[in-house]
């Protein structure tokens, strides 16, 4: 049954929810720049409005819900993902060689976002049931079963950067809550085995292309090392306040690839300058303050664990992604949370924000 809590503005973080409204308006603004470039319907930038509209009731809805109603549907939500990741093989669309988007009516939806939600929240109920008895080798085990499983339908689609993803959430709940060490070393084994065998068997020749230009930029600056040769253009190029909203050059002539998505920071930059990217920067750390401090008040393991695992998530994506947007990790077309372009994304970010605004002591 659903349950809503009592609002309280002194109980709801308001730094948390206008950092996150800060960035999203830093986002359209660079889609709407990326959109100038290419005529003059900014399809883009209006399928991004709409999904803010959507986002901000989702984040209003999840807000007001009581904590105990994410709990008891942890399961159906991780259940749901997994279905929707099966069928989306079966029934979905694919875009540059993934097939990992459901499309109606001009409208795409990735399941894989939905995945990190029920990964997120299944992780966080199991927690909760352990009491603390997580030396168990069922707990381990269990838990890494139950995140190989939607991990294994992504890569089918194939989406190595969303499978990273998933498993970094999982590996940071286990570091946080001290799973044994002897599990883990014997994990490291595991994926350095993985690794070498994915090399030969699993990576495609892009994705291996990825890599090497990562080890040496220079590689293949006009094949491989293009994207991150442009981005490091883009970036260089803005100075302090940058070349100005819709006159970059990078991005408006087309120079950077997937700029309203993967290189959406790169667009910031060059635009914006060195000011618009350390705005980027310090919101990210405003909302991982706020976040820390709601893990802080949270009254039970399954509260602590559900925004421990929001957080690891927000902050995996915001490295990986503009890390690859520096030069100093590989491509792998993770997306910048709340800034970059995909509805899909921005839903389920604001769904996972209203979650942590929901988890607040003072609303129990």
């Amino acid at each position: 049954m659903i349950s809503f809590s009592k609002f309280s503005s002194r109980s709801f973080d308001w730094t948390l929810f206008l950092s996150v409204i800060f960035l999203v308006a830093l986002g359209l603004a660079a889609i709407y720049s990326v959109d100038l470039s290419r005529g003059g319907e900014l399809i883009n930038f209006k399928k991004q409005l709409v999904a803010l509209s959507i986002g901000l009731a989702v984040f209003i809805f999840a807000s007001m819900m009581h904590p105990s109603w994410f709990r008891h549907t942890a399961k159906s939500w991780y259940w749901l993902a997994v279905i929707s990741l099966l069928g989306v093989l079966f029934l979905g669309r694919s875009i540059r060689g993934t097939t990992g988007w459901f499309s109606v009516a001009g409208f795409s939806f990735q399941p894989v976002e939905l995945a990190k939600v029920g990964v997120i929240m299944l992780l966080a109920y199991v927690i909760d049931s352990f009491g603390r008895r997580f030396e168990r080798p069922l707990f381990f085990f269990g838990t890494g079963f139950l995140v190989l499983l939607p991990i294994t339908l992504v890569m089918l689609q194939p989406d190595l950067g969303s499978a990273v993803i998933l498993g970094l959430i999982w590996l940071g709940l286990m570091l946080l809550v001290r799973a044994r060490r002897l599990y883990l070393g014997a994990l490291v084994v595991f994926f350095t085995i993985m690794a070498i065998t994915s090399w030969f068997f699993l990576l495609a020749d892009y994705q291996k292309e990825r890599l090497a230009t990562f080890i040496n930029p220079a590689y293949d600056p006009l094949g491989a090392g293009y994207n991150v040769s442009q981005s490091l253009i883009a970036i260089g190029s803005g100075k302090i306040f940058g070349r100005g909203l819709g006159f970059g050059s990078q991005s408006q002539l087309r120079f950077l690839p997937e700029s309203q998505t993967d290189f959406i920071f790169s667009v910031i930059g060059e635009e914006l300058g060195f000011a618009g990217a350390a705005t980027i920067i310090i919101l990210f750390g405003l909302i991982l303050w706020r976040l820390i401090k709601i893990i802080g008040a949270a009254e039970d393991d399954f509260s602590a664990a559900l925004v421990c695992g929001i957080t690891i998530l927000f902050f995996a994506q915001f490295f990986i992604n503009v890390g690859a947007d520096i030069g100093i990790l590989p491509v792998t077309g993770i997306t910048l949370p709340f800034v970059s372009y995909g509805g899909s994304s921005l839903l389920i970010n604001f769904l996972l924000v209203g979650m942590a605004e929901a988890m607040i002591a003072r609303k129990y």
